[in-house]
Order: C-alpha cells, then structure tokens, then sequence
C-alpha cells in the first residue's frame, strides 16, 4: 500500500505539534507539508524542539494539493474561514480539529457534510466519512464516560459532571490565564453550567438515547498542571455496581483505546497515550464516573489520527501505541 500523504494547516500549535510527532512515526504515512503563515520557512524542528533528528521538514506557506489528507489544526471560526478561501480538492479527505463543524446544525460547508468523529460512537460512518469534524476535549473525556449508559436509555436523572483540564487545553497563545505565574499552584472555574463543548455531548447522548431529558450539569476548571483531563461524574441509578461495569465493558469491548478499570484510575496512567480510562463506583443510590484521557492525544491530534486510520481503512491503532510514564 503506498503511504498516506497528509497536509497539516496550524502545524506551531499545540495540537499541530502533536500531530507531527504522531505523524512523523506513523508506518503508513508520509507527511507533505506543515503549513504556518507565521513560520513559513523555518524548520519545524526550530518551533517543536523535541523533533530534532526527526524531521528535517519545514513550514510553508502554500498549501499543495497533492495530498490525501489535510488535518486542519487552527483555532474554532478559523477552519470555516480558510475552507472557504481556499477550496480544496474533493478527493482530499479533511479532518478539522476545531468546533466549527462538529455540531448537526453547522456540519457542513459547500458540498462537503462532515462527520462527527467519535469513533466510540460512530466508528462505522466514521470508516465511509470523506470529512471529520473531531470532538472537543471535554466533550470526549465526558461522552466516554455516559454514552454506554445512553445507549441502554439509563440516563433518566440529572447528571453531575466536575472536570478538570491541564494548561494545554487553552492552546499555545499566552492568555492571562495560561501565564504560568498565575496557572501554577492555582485553581478555578470557568464556563460553569454554559461551557461549549455541552452542545456536542448533548447531540451524541440524544443520538443514542432520543428521548433524553434529563440536565448535564457541567463544572470545567483549570487545573495546575499542562495536560490531560479528569472528568467525575454521578447520576442517581437503579443499577448495581456489577451491572453498571458490565454495560461499560460490554459497549468498550471492540473499541481498542477505551477501557473501564476496575481500580481508581488517576491521570498519569493516560498522559501522552491515546488511552482513555474508565472507572465506576456506586455511593448508594448514585453511580460514580470517572473518566480521564489526554486532551492533546485522545482529545484532540491522537483521536484525529485514530479516525484517519478508519477512513483510510487501516488498523485503528496504527501510529497510536503511544506509552504513558510511571512517575
């Protein structure tokens, strides 16, 4: 099979840095351009130090056509904005890692309908998809966590949602509460009840459940630390313990990234892999989640890679047996 060749738009951010490095060991993948207005002609390897010996590539800031992929690694309003300035070729597959079309309302531009890529959730359209809009990270930490309930219609109660996101969550520009004076040894909350991402959590829980009613009471904070996201949740439920872990074991048993620990779970055991771990309890009447992923790797470029492997028809994993450490 010859390579996959794959474009990157925004390749000095965050989730662009994370997926060159992902890329540039992927088997099945050669990487044609990385394109940056603002670093056009620099070495990659200038802006993503740790990519030394790795890549002898540059930035551009063409954008060629002779490609099978484009990952659109920009800012939310900003993939809408370059589609529409710059027409793509429609035998080029898009996977935009922004917000701007992962909503039923938005998911389309021109002719091309965009897919929402949850593989967890719709793997299967996933595989035929020519365009993704891949989920936000909150919304992909959260959804894992309740959609094996929804998809049993056991989301009958209000739902209690507290998560918390590393630095990294915020992107790469410097914002006052990014700064690393007042992020460090420090904690709060932001967007309560009214975050963005509660739109496409709603949308895939309804997808599995129609007649889903019951609120999603959503607490976001910023953590004190650079990434990855804890996300703890608990609804009132008839199910027992043992019930409950055999509905999630069951709905994750063919998903290979997605798996429920039957001991507490904390985040280092998903940072830098595109792992996302879950772990239930029962407090009385309540069922207790937890769910915890990367937001850079299954959040965000990882989960984006992992749904390229379904377009393309390669193995899901591929590239993607990505190493968490200990310490």
């Amino acid at each position: 099979m010859n390579k996959i060749k794959a474009g990157i738009i925004g390749g000095a951010g965050y989730t662009g840095g994370e997926m060159l490095r992902i890329l540039v060991n992927h088997p099945n993948v050669e990487i044609a351009f990385v394109n940056s207005t603002s670093n056009a002609g620099n070495l990659i390897s200038d802006v993503h130090t740790d990519l030394i010996g790795d890549t002898d590539l540059r930035f551009v800031n063409d954008i060629p056509q002779d490609i099978d992929v484009l990952f659109l690694c920009v800012g939310h309003g900003d993939a809408r904005k370059f589609l529409t300035a710059n027409p793509i070729n429609d035998n080029i597959k898009i996977i935009d890692l922004s917000q701007d079309f992962r909503l039923n309302r938005n998911s389309s531009i021109d002719d091309r309908q965009f897919v929402y890529g949850l593989p967890e959730l719709n793997r299967d359209n996933i595989k035929s998809a020519k365009n993704i809009a891949n989920p936000g990270c909150f919304a992909t930490c959260v959804q894992l966590g309740l959609l094996p309930l929804a998809a049993k219609g056991l989301i009958n109660n209000e739902v209690h949602i507290n998560a918390t996101t590393g630095s990294t969550g915020a992107g790469q520009s410097l914002s006052a509460t990014s700064h690393f004076s007042w992020r460090n040894n420090n904690l709060s909350v932001y967007k309560a009840f009214e975050h963005q991402h509660l739109n496409e959590i709603g949308e895939s829980l309804v997808q599995l459940q129609p007649e889903l009613s019951a609120p999603l009471s959503f607490i976001p904070q910023r953590g004190a630390f650079t990434r990855g996201i804890l996300a703890a949740m608990y609804l009132e439920s008839d199910l027992s313990l043992e019930e409950a872990q055999e509905i999630y074991e069951q709905y994750y048993s063919a998903h290979p990234f997605t798996h429920v620990s039957r001991k507490n779970i904390d985040l280092k055991q998903v940072v830098n892999t595109n792992k996302a771990l879950i772990h239930l309890e029962k407090h009385g009447d309540k069922l207790f989640v937890i769910s915890i992923i990367d937001n850079l790797l299954k959040g965000a470029s990882g989960q984006a890679v992992q749904n390229m492997n379904l377009m393309f028809g390669l193995d899901e994993t591929a590239g993607l047996r990505l190493k968490a450490a200990n310490f």
